[in-house]
C-alpha cells in the first residue's frame, strides 16, 4: 500500500541528496561575525537574484518579516496588510510585540491589497485622528486565498499610490518563486516595486530552513542588528545555507 501524500503544507518537503552533500561539504565560518563564506554567497545571489542591494539569511520567514516591518513601520504609524495576510494571522501575533506600529487590515479576499484600499488609508491618516500609514505589507503568492498570484499590474498600481506618499512595501514572498513560474515573469521584477523582500528557502524550494531578506545595503545592515536582537544570529550557518544555494 503507498503512503499518503501528505498535503499539510510544502514546508514537509525533505531536503535532496543534493542539499545533503552540500550541507556536508559546506565552507563555514562564524556567521555572527559575518565570516561564513556559504552564508555570503546565498545572501549575494538572493539579493541580484530579487534586484536588491544585499541580503540577509535569517532562519525563518516570520523573522524576516518582523525585522522588515519593524524597520519600517515608524512608531505611532500603520502598517497596511491584507486580513488573511501571514503576517497578521500565522505569525502568533508577533507583530504586537515586536513591531513599533499597528496593523491595519483591508480585504484581500482575492490575494491582493487592494490600491484603492491603501489609498483610502493614506488619506484618513493625513487627520489628527487616524495613523498615519509607514508600511504596506503585500504577499505574493498569497496562500490563504490558495496561491494567488498579483500581477504586474496590480502591483504597478499599489506602488503608484504608495511611493509618492512616502509608504514602503514589504513583500512577503515566501513563496515568491512560485509566482516566477507561474507567470514566467522574473523575480527581481515581480520584487522591483518592493522596499524589502523575505523569501523562504523551505515553501516551494525544499531546503530544510532558512528564509532571506533583502533591501538596500543599509536597511539590511540595520536588519543584522534586528537580527541579533531577535536571537537569529547563527555562528556556522553555512551548514544549512548550503541548502539554500542547491535549492
Amino acid at each position: 500500500m503507498a503512503a499518503p501524500v501528505d498535503l499539510r503544507s510544502d514546508t514537509v518537503t525533505r531536503p535532496s541528496a543534493a542539499m545533503r552533500r552540500a550541507m556536508a561539504d559546506a565552507e563555514v565560518g562564524d556567521d555572527g561575525y559575518g565570516e561564513d563564506p556559504t552564508v555570503r554567497t546565498l545572501e549575494e545571489h538572493f539579493a541580484a537574484r530579487v534586484g536588491k542591494a544585499a541580503a540577509l539569511f535569517v532562519p525563518s520567514g516570520t523573522m524576516g518579516n518582523q525585522i522588515a516591518l519593524r524597520l519600517l513601520g515608524a512608531p505611532g504609524t500603520a502598517v497596511v496588510a491584507g486580513a488573511g495576510a501571514h503576517v497578521v494571522r500565522y505569525e502568533q501575533g508577533a507583530a504586537g510585540t515586536n513591531l513599533w506600529s499597528q496593523l491595519l487590515t483591508v480585504d484581500d479576499t482575492d490575494g491582493t491589497v487592494p490600491a484603492t484600499a491603501v489609498a483610502a488609508a493614506i488619506e484618513a491618516g493625513v487627520e489628527h485622528h487616524q495613523p498615519m500609514v509607514s508600511a504596506v505589507c503585500i504577499e505574493n503568492t498569497h496562500m490563504p486565498s490558495g496561491g494567488t498570484v498579483w500581477s504586474q499590474d496590480r502591483l504597478a498600481a499599489l506602488a503608484s499610490v504608495a511611493r509618492p506618499a512616502g509608504v514602503a512595501v514589504h513583500l512577503d514572498g515566501a513563496r515568491l518563486f512560485n509566482a516566477e513560474v507561474a507567470t514566467s515573469v522574473p523575480a527581481a521584477e515581480l520584487a522591483a516595486y518592493a522596499t524589502t523582500v523575505m523569501c523562504c528557502l523551505s515553501k516551494g524550494l525544499g531546503a530544510p530552513v532558512g528564509s532571506l531578506l533583502a533591501g538596500t545595503a543599509e536597511l539590511i545592515d540595520a536588519a543584522r542588528g534586528e537580527r541579533k536582537r531577535l536571537g537569529g544570529a547563527m555562528r556556522q550557518a553555512g551548514v544549512v545555507a548550503a541548502a539554500g544555494l542547491v535549492a
